[in-house]
């Protein structure tokens, strides 16, 4: 009886050796994975490659903003800090991020779309995007010309819509939109890529632009000493017309 008491108290014993070795060994296993998977050195990410329709991001900017930081291992890399990263970048409107074993980190940009300048007077590197939303980038990189919008800062939902309101009457009629201002009482200036100044103030705009584009094919032969200025509009009949001499428009151009 006792030999056999014995028996069941080693095999017990032994029993539960084994179990203790086994979950030693298993949380050992866990943990040697782990942080092998964290070691970047172990499973690095060796490729990096950028996407997208760039015109203003370069793939090398992107490159320099991640490694700026270390990245991690392939399965500790943050995707979301570095799709913010990214998207910190000025001229970045958002990005996608996704790693692809097994080793590489897959990032597309899709840049910001430029409508105007905004406010350059204040802020030189202030943009408007065509959303209608403000961003700060560097100018140099633009590769379009872009017509300018001034506005007071709470009125640029407004000063977009006139813009593109104005420019779509005018440009059907020959004209193109260099800048259009907004005063803090909402009057309206515009001002024609050829130089010539449109005083609209606050009220029936359009009326006002039709008007313009009725008398301006006038307004050119009316002078052979001279060329349209500035055009104001702001009477219910009629305009007020200044001029200057064809030479200072040149000197202007």
């Amino acid at each position: 009886m006792a030999s056999t008491a014995r028996a069941l108290n080693w095999q017990f014993w032994s029993g539960l050796a084994f179990f203790l070795v086994v979950v030693a060994s298993t949380f050992t296993g866990i943990g040697w994975l782990y942080y092998t998977a964290m070691d970047a050195q172990e499973v690095p990410i060796k490729r990096l490659l950028v996407q997208g329709e760039l015109q203003y991001v370069a793939p090398a900017d992107v490159r320099e903003t991640l490694l700026s930081d270390p990245l991690g291992s392939f399965f500790s890399a943050d995707v979301d800090r570095i799709r913010a990263q990214i998207e910190a970048m000025p001229w970045v409107a958002k990005a996608s991020v996704r790693k692809e074993w097994p080793d590489i980190l897959k990032v597309f940009v899709v840049e910001q779309q430029p409508l105007a300048h905004w406010n350059a007077n204040e802020r030189d590197d202030a943009l408007v995007n065509q959303a209608g939303e403000v961003f700060y980038a560097d100018k140099s990189r633009l590769t379009v010309r872009l017509p300018y919008l001034s506005a007071p800062e709470h009125a640029l939902t407004q000063a977009v819509q006139q813009y593109r309101d104005l420019q779509e009457l005018l440009q059907l009629n020959g004209f193109a939109v260099q800048e259009v201002a907004l005063s803090e009482r909402f009057a309206v200036e515009v001002v024609l890529q050829d130089g010539v100044v449109l005083r609209l103030g606050r009220e029936a705009l359009f009326e006002r632009i039709q008007r313009f584009i009725d008398l301006y094919p006038q307004l050119q032969g009316h002078r052979d000493d001279a060329v349209v200025d500035a055009v104001d509009l702001r009477y219910d009949t009629g305009v007020a017309v200044s001029w200057r001499a064809p030479d200072e428009q040149q000197e202007e151009s």
